[in-house]
């Protein structure tokens, strides 16, 4: 798990940025029904982003991160992943994931992702699609360049981008190739999973696929350094926040 139940993000809240917010229930083409969140900006940008979980899917965090989103104006919804083994339900704390994350596939997956960006689309006046994902999340946040969905620009936090992952999605390193957009890849320097032999080889994979990217390593930062509760990276946490929204407005920062 990425964080404790009663974490959230280190994003301080700004009143009367968001216009609305509410749940949802989406289709994906396989007819799939699943839950998610959306977010309305009061004062929209003319981006949006898909929020995707770490292994709790639709925790209250995510529904926090997809308000904070909307109140600097990039609309946004956050989406779950067990729609297909638990149905539509709390994802609190009394939620066992567990048994649930191995059963997700790489094709629904896709197919769930694919009907919130439609649903984004639909809905808003964005120009620009962005996917941001935490962990599992930021693993197939990274997936989603090769989904053809026109996305202006895909955003990873601490997301394995190599080796074998318990519900078959690939390697983001093994289909760089496929990526259609830029990617931002933010890690912890003491993330003991992530090591910087791993983020090399995503570089390595990037580069050689000549697709623009900036991938952030912050020193001393472990997993799930992005937290409210994590005091002592409050400064990491607000540099990486910056870094998101620098990326979503002006594309890769300098």
């Amino acid at each position: 798990m990425c964080f404790d139940h009663d974490s959230r993000p280190p994003i301080a809240p700004i009143e009367g940025g968001s216009l609305e917010a509410k749940d949802l229930v989406l289709e994906a083409a396989d007819g799939n029904r699943f839950m998610a969140y959306q977010a309305r900006a009061a004062e929209p940008d003319g981006s949006a982003i898909v929020v995707l979980p770490d292994v709790r899917g639709l925790h209250a965090y995510y529904r926090d991160l997809a308000l904070r989103f909307a109140e600097h104006g990039v609309e946004a919804i956050a989406i779950d992943y067990f729609g297909r083994t638990a149905g539509l339900g709390d994802r609190g704390p009394g939620f066992d994931y567990q048994p649930h994350v191995p059963q997700t596939t790489y094709d629904g997956l896709r197919a769930d992702i694919t009907a919130a960006a439609a649903h984004l689309r639909a809905t808003t006046e964005a120009t620009r699609l962005f996917t941001v994902g935490f962990c599992m999340g930021g693993r197939l946040a990274f997936l989603t360049d090769g989904f053809g969905l026109g996305l202006a620009g895909v955003i990873g936090f601490y997301g394995w981008p190599t080796g074998t992952a318990r519900n078959g999605t690939p390697a983001p390193s093994d289909v760089a190739d496929t990526f259609e957009a830029p990617v931002l890849g933010l890690f912890g320097g003491a993330d003991e999973g992530i090591s910087g032999e791993v983020r090399g080889t995503f570089e390595t994979a990037l580069r050689a696929a000549g697709v623009p990217h900036k991938l952030v390593t912050y020193d001393k930062a472990p997993h799930s350094f992005f937290d409210r509760k994590a005091d002592e990276f409050t400064v990491t946490s607000a540099k990486a926040w910056d870094e998101v929204l620098g990326f979503i407005r002006t594309g890769l920062a300098a």
